[in-house]
């Protein structure tokens, strides 16, 4: 069983907030997951994807809560937003760690009439799909050594190179690790689906879904580029109004990720709007029609998904880290940029460059010089992400870095998967 980095973070959350919420993407891991720990601290297991559970938590929130010992686990509980209040209600008359453990494939914390109903009792967490680091049985140690004082050394290992395959696999795991790559264009077909036909119906009363699969297209096409209203709503046919809803879902079932632009106090004329990023790249791939060999045929669009790969891992990095950093990007209106940056609550920062190309040269860093001078001080370092396989210095602060150290650089084992 491969272990998930979460998984310590949602123990100690358990040890310290009545109710705790894992959220995520839909056939991420989380039953896996909660099954899991549910076994670890004796929690009793129920799911409302079971159409008798959800039934009895619809009709009767409260009762059903009551009936019911803690610590509990409740599954996919998006489906049952009756249950909210009670929650409240119950946690405020027994207020103890760990009594219930939420998971969803939809974000309610979107949706502000049942996130208020736990403000301040409510624990969040998120589980994406599998990380590299998960599927090599290893820690990621990115973030740490691109904030070291010291640039640690890199050395490449061969059976940790990276391949155009890893773009087309993506990290859910039934096609990553289950799945023959011919049966996998099938399974994110269906895995669309049912995200449309669920967890969108549960969320909002949406009368033209067969609009969504093709706005969920046009999204793919549009993949870290920046998010622009009005030439969606034109090539979608749809009104702004009815698009911005349609997008707000998207993001609710996790398919869709908004990365904000990084502001300085400085007065530099920045760009405001978020970019695009689909939460996998092999339902990326699959959306946009392309394997492994069109990958690498097309460098353009090679680069495109290798940017939404890289801004992904280092998402899950993130969101597990016992003190992420904020995940931003840089642009100005002149047209200088920089894919990613990582910025420190002491205000430190690094940018993060992604190239599709296994040679550098200097003008290849006039983004992340262009972050340096915006941010003075607070700069820490600029890393380009490259094809190649040497760390390079190129002037003050500025690395040329293998990819694969996103994944590799200051590795440790995994810890054993709860149960294990």
């Amino acid at each position: 069983m491969l272990a998930r980095h979460v998984a310590p973070l949602l123990l100690q959350a358990l040890r310290e907030r009545p109710v705790v919420l894992l959220r995520g993407p839909r056939q991420a891991g989380k039953t896996t997951l909660v099954l899991q720990l549910a076994q670890e601290i004796g929690a009793r297991y129920l799911s409302l994807d079971h159409l008798t559970v959800l039934a009895a938590a619809k009709a009767d929130p409260a009762g059903f809560l009551a009936a019911l010992p803690t610590p509990l686990v409740l599954d996919e509980v998006q489906r049952a937003p009756e249950l909210f209040p009670a929650l409240k209600a119950a946690v405020d008359r027994a207020r103890r760690p760990g009594s219930y453990l939420l998971t969803g494939s939809a974000d309610v914390m979107l949706l502000p009439q049942l996130a208020r109903e736990l403000v301040g009792r409510l624990g969040i967490l998120t589980l994406w799909p599998f990380s590299q680091g998960e599927l090599l049985g290893q820690r990621e140690g990115f973030i740490e050594a691109a904030f070291a004082e010291k640039l640690p050394a890199f050395i490449l290992e061969p059976e940790k190179r990276f391949a155009a395959s890893l773009l087309v696999r993506g990290g859910f795991p039934e096609p990553c690790l289950l799945l023959p790559q011919n049966r996998r264009s099938a399974w994110f077909a269906d895995y669309l689906e049912t995200v449309v036909q669920r967890d969108v119906r549960d969320l909002s009363e949406v009368t033209k879904l067969a609009e969504l699969p093709r706005l969920i297209e046009l999204v793919a096409v549009h993949s870290t580029g920046l998010l622009n209203h009005a030439e969606l709503s034109r090539r979608s046919g749809l009104p702004q109004t009815s698009l911005k809803r349609y997008l707000a879902l998207l993001l609710a079932t996790f398919l869709l990720r908004l990365l904000p632009p990084w502001h300085s106090n400085l007065g530099k004329r920045l760009v405001k709007s978020p970019k695009l990023l689909l939460v996998d790249t092999g339902l990326l791939t699959h959306l946009l029609g392309v394997g492994e060999e069109q990958l690498l045929l097309r460098r353009e669009l090679f680069g495109q998904v290798l940017e939404n790969f890289v801004a992904m891992e280092l998402e899950k990095q993130v969101s597990c880290s016992a003190d992420p950093p904020a995940l931003f990007f840089f642009r100005t209106h002149q047209g200088e940029e920089v894919d990613l940056v990582l910025q420190r609550r002491d205000g430190k920062l690094v940018g993060v460059e992604v190239k599709a190309a296994a040679t550098v040269g200097a003008a290849d860093f006039r983004g992340l010089r262009s972050l340096a001078a915006a941010c003075g001080a607070a700069f820490h370092r600029g890393l380009l992400l490259y094809l190649g396989s040497e760390l390079v210095p190129f002037g003050e602060k500025l690395f040329a870095v293998p990819l694969e150290a996103l994944w590799s650089w200051g590795a440790a084992p995994s810890p054993l998967a709860p149960g294990s």
